[in-house]
């Protein structure tokens, strides 16, 4: 700005001193029109200068005002879970006063409480002595009702010859012999003693002594003609001696069995056992 007023100051004491060539004048006015420009230039710089600067004032701005509304969302936060613990503290401070009072009852309440319990529980024991004292009796009596009951039933032909049977369907053959044997001595015309001579053999036959079931089947075969265990004995008689290795006398008993009861189930199963043997 001050070389542009000298150079005006300059131009105007040239004129008035008339003594300036046209040159001159020129060189000056040549020098005034870049001032002239350079100051326009400045101008305008300036006024950018002057929008960017406003710009990067209202961004920082925009941004301290972000900030602070973000702070103060954290400070309210914080205030809250301040009331909060409060509020928590305020409820914990009562229950150590519930209890200090508990902790301060008198201890005489507390020993007629306690001496109330163990009355009560002695009370409780002895009930459960007693229950269980009927509940040994009742067992007791059970026992014996179940015994007067089977040895009522054995003492019955039909009774001793079911435990027989029963004891040998649970594969104690040796103990169902016994009881079929005594069936036998006691009752030796019954309509059973056929089938109770029949199981006597399975027991022989089932423990694979082979020799004794043939004679105890023989022993139906020849006191029970007419029976309905004979096919069945003969049968399992056949199945003995096949056991034994004779295959000639199980194919003989077999062939009287085909003879002699031709419609029994038996038959049709020696008919297939001879086929089996040839």
């Amino acid at each position: 700005m001050n070389k542009i007023a000298r150079t005006i100051t300059a131009a105007a004491l040239i004129a008035l001193a008339g003594c300036a060539t046209r040159s001159d004048l020129d060189v000056v006015q040549r020098d005034n029109e870049e001032l002239k420009d350079r100051l326009f230039r400045m101008e305008k710089e300036l006024g950018g200068v002057r929008t960017e600067t406003r710009e990067s004032i209202e961004t920082t701005l925009k941004g301290f005002q972000t900030e602070q509304e973000r702070e103060r969302k954290i400070l309210a936060d914080l205030q809250a879970s301040m009331d909060g613990m409060k509020v928590d503290n305020q409820v914990l401070a009562g229950k150590v006063d519930d209890i200090g009072q508990a902790v301060r009852k008198p201890a005489d309440d507390v020993k007629l409480l306690r001496e109330d319990l163990e009355r009560r529980l002695a009370a409780v024991e002895e009930r459960i002595a007693t229950v269980e004292k009927g509940i040994e009796g009742l067992q007791k009596k059970v026992a014996d009702t179940e015994t007067k009951i089977q040895n009522a039933a054995v003492a019955s032909p039909e009774g001793l010859y079911q435990k027989g049977l029963d004891t040998f369907r649970a594969g104690n053959f040796a103990a169902a012999r016994e009881l079929f044997t005594k069936f036998l001595e006691q009752y030796p015309k019954s309509e059973l003693a056929a089938n109770a001579r029949y199981w006597n053999g399975e027991t022989y036959y089932s423990e694979k002594k082979y020799e004794q079931a043939i004679l105890e089947f023989q022993e139906v075969i020849k006191n029970f003609p007419g029976k309905e265990k004979v096919p069945a004995a003969m049968f399992k008689q056949a199945a003995a001696f096949q056991g034994l290795g004779d295959a000639k006398s199980a194919r003989y008993v077999l062939k009287k069995l085909v003879e002699e009861y031709p419609a029994s189930e038996e038959a049709k199963r020696a008919k297939e056992k001879l086929r089996e043997l040839k």
